[in-house]
């Protein structure tokens, strides 16, 4: 029997969210049904709520979530009910051409539950990167589902559900940072942040972190990075070249997701460096550089969605290291919130004081 939960949407561009009740139905084949313990409020839902993705209202926000297999339909084998999982907006198809290539992590054909969820009048409810989790249960795709230890602290573990996983993949599969390498990091919001915490697990011997906000910065430092530069009054390129020994870093992480930041981003790399985008831009943004000095740089401009990353292989290894102490996912929670309060979140996030707030159910 479909179920009556409560859940967070967005009712309209730029409208204040709000609490309903949710018709959650009953999983098809191919489906699941979790219920949530814990959901990260990441600035894509904020996107969403602005229209800044596409313009199918209602939404129903939250993606960045952990929980409990509740039910699931006919034909699922890879989780029963009960497994503990982490929420992926990914579910790799397994036979497009990238996936059979050997690459998923390139997947060209992700899908999501084919059901929708609905408001008590039957509005139909788009959810947030086909996931929906600012909702005591929502209906997933099975493949959406990426088991782990359930040892680990729901709100923790939810948080690589996306911004987290963003970040330290840009850093150690987009970007490949090795061993000696330098890094700049450009943004340290959360996802600047899991780069950063990225390239000093991969072994960088230098990661440079660049903001407007000390309080940002000082937070970098905290995170692993080793030389801050505040870029409201100090030339972002040339302090990095500077801090390079007049060469720029092997590998520039741009974490915000703008032509300007991009630009420094593409002049602060080292010859045959490499950029990688993982800030999400809007989609009025351009950007122009000179094709000469494109081509006379070398190197590699790359953008990095959800971090090169493949679920089942990267959320155990990172739930594990988090565990052994080498990692601090708990780090980049700053508070943790009710359904009620995702709002106010939003309204902190712009504010700057937060890495991540996280609803708990």
């Amino acid at each position: 029997m479909p179920q009556h939960v409560q859940g967070v949407i967005a009712p309209g561009r730029n409208e204040p969210v709000r609490v309903e009740t949710i018709v959650i139905p009953d999983p098809g084949p191919g489906e699941a049904v979790v219920k949530i313990q814990a959901c990260g409020v990441c600035h894509t839902d904020l996107h969403y709520k602005q229209g800044a993705i596409n313009d199918e209202f209602p939404f129903l926000l939250g993606h960045e979530a952990a929980g409990i297999v509740e039910s699931v339909g006919e034909g699922v084998t890879d989780v029963t009910p009960g497994d503990f999982v982490i929420l992926n907006w990914r579910a790799v198809c397994g036979t497009c051409r990238a996936c059979e290539r050997g690459r998923p992590w390139y997947c060209f054909d992700t899908h999501n539950a084919k059901q929708r969820m609905t408001l008590l009048d039957g509005t139909e409810l788009s959810p947030a990167l086909g996931i929906g989790a600012f909702a005591e249960k929502t209906l997933v795709a099975s493949g959406q589902c990426t088991k782990v230890d359930p040892a680990v602290a729901p709100e923790v573990a939810g948080l690589l559900g996306c911004g987290v996983m963003a970040g330290i993949g840009a850093a150690i599969n987009t970007g490949n940072v090795g061993r000696g390498d330098t890094v700049a990091v450009i943004g340290c919001g959360g996802v600047g942040d899991a780069a950063i915490v990225g390239s000093r697990l991969a072994g960088a011997a230098k990661i440079i972190a660049v903001d407007i906000d000390d309080r940002k910065l000082e937070t970098a430092r905290t995170m692993g990075a080793t030389h801050t530069v505040n870029s409201r009054s100090t030339d972002a390129v040339e302090a990095i070249r500077e801090l390079t020994g007049g060469f720029g870093a092997d590998v520039v992480i741009e974490a915000v997701g703008r032509p300007e930041t991009y630009a420094q981003a593409f002049y602060a790399r080292d010859l045959a460096g490499t950029v990688v985008l993982v800030g999400v831009p809007t989609p009025e943004m351009k950007l122009e550089l000179p094709l000469l000095d494109v081509f006379g740089r070398g190197g590699a401009l790359k953008s990095s969605w959800y971090g090169d990353c493949l679920p089942s292989r990267d959320f155990p290894m990172l739930v594990d290291l988090h565990q052994q102490g080498r990692i601090d996912l708990a780090a980049f929670v700053t508070e943790t919130i009710g359904l009620d309060d995702v709002e106010k979140a939003f309204a902190r996030m712009h504010e700057g004081d937060v890495l991540r707030s996280v609803v708990v159910l």
